[in-house]
């Protein structure tokens, strides 16, 4: 204001409201200047971080965007619940270590692993950066050297070919499971696809009426896990049956995260898990084993995992007729 040319400062002040002779102070503080500057507080810093974050959510459905929120939503708000909602300009090196000492305490006392204050930290991390970087700022964030150090990372074992064989294709082991739910684990158990990629499938990505009957992987209503991930599978043996059963795809679990929580639930009430660190998608993993026992190429394995190549891809790889004729070969 005071850069301003005195006509215009004289116009500002000709323009406050003054009923009774009194000016407004409200609207004279926001004419001539004087209203302090909005602080940006970690709650404030979130809401902002969705819109400058967009290209993050790009192709997601309701239900990917709803997951890929949640863990950034709740890394915020377990940090206000131990700091509190400071304006982010007055976070200090001691307000990290506070929070890093509020996740070191639940590790110690057992209530949870190194992992999930880890992902708090990077998430939270991310937010006020992002924002920080965005907004222009100009704030030095005091974010370094906060992470745990975490134990060996657990992995679902396979499921063996003898429990796939005698327990969970035995007659009527699955019949009390409900049919769509049924036939996503059947289809998983020749073709490796992750769950949340078969509950995806529709009537235009289920191939049936071909020579070769297949599924294709894509970004249809939602975002693939890699640029990989963009594949076909060719569909043998019980998967084949299964999706004759179903070829419009799967509505019930469609962009939705229950499918696992659903499956994994029944064959454990019904001692259809093999271990207890077994899970449906330890299904994914059998299927990479039988592969591997039969000496597929690796090339072909990643092709069908959607899984990058440690090296570059030439050609277009094996053809889908070869590729079925390789998993029939291991097909239950």
């Amino acid at each position: 204001m005071a850069k301003l040319p005195v006509e215009e400062v004289v116009e500002r002040v000709e323009a406050i409201p003054a009923p009774a002779k009194q000016p407004d102070a409200i609207e004279a503080a926001a004419l001539l200047g004087t209203v302090p500057e909005p602080r940006m507080s970690v709650t404030k810093a979130l809401e902002l971080y969705w819109g400058l974050a967009k290209e993050k959510t790009l192709g997601k459905s309701e239900d990917q965007l709803r997951r890929w929120e949640a863990p950034r939503k709740k890394a915020v708000k377990n940090f206000v619940a131990v700091v509190g909602d400071k304006e982010i300009a007055n976070i200090t090196r001691d307000d990290m270590l506070d929070f890093r000492q509020h996740w070191l305490d639940r590790i110690e006392a057992g209530e949870v692993t190194a992992n999930s204050p880890n992902k708090d930290l990077i998430h939270l991390g991310v937010v006020l950066k992002t924002v920080n970087t965005m907004k222009r700022l100009g704030l030095s964030l005091p974010l370094g050297e906060l992470s745990f150090k975490e134990g060996e990372k657990l992995t679902r074992p396979p499921f063996s070919e003898e429990w796939i064989r005698t327990r969970l294709l035995a007659p009527g082991a699955l019949d009390r499971l409900n049919g769509q739910a049924r036939a996503l684990l059947l289809g998983m158990i020749n073709t490796g696809y992750r769950p949340s990629e078969g509950a995806a499938l529709t009537v235009d990505t289920i191939r049936l009426d071909c020579d070769v009957p297949h599924i294709s992987i894509e970004a249809e209503g939602r975002q693939l896990k890699s640029n990989y991930a963009r594949r076909v599978i060719p569909l043998t043996g019980v998967s084949l049956k299964a999706f004759k059963q179903y070829p419009e795809g799967f509505p019930r679990y469609r962009n939705r995260a229950t499918l696992s929580a659903v499956v994994n639930k029944f064959l454990r009430a019904n001692g259809l898990l093999e271990t207890p660190r077994h899970s449906m998608y330890s299904l994914r993993h059998a299927f990479e084993d039988r592969m591997l026992a039969a000496g597929i190429d690796d090339r072909i394995r990643r092709d069908l995992f959607g899984h990058r190549l440690d090296r570059e891809r030439y050609g277009k790889g094996a053809s889908l007729e070869h590729v079925a004729e390789l998993v029939a070969r291991i097909a239950f």
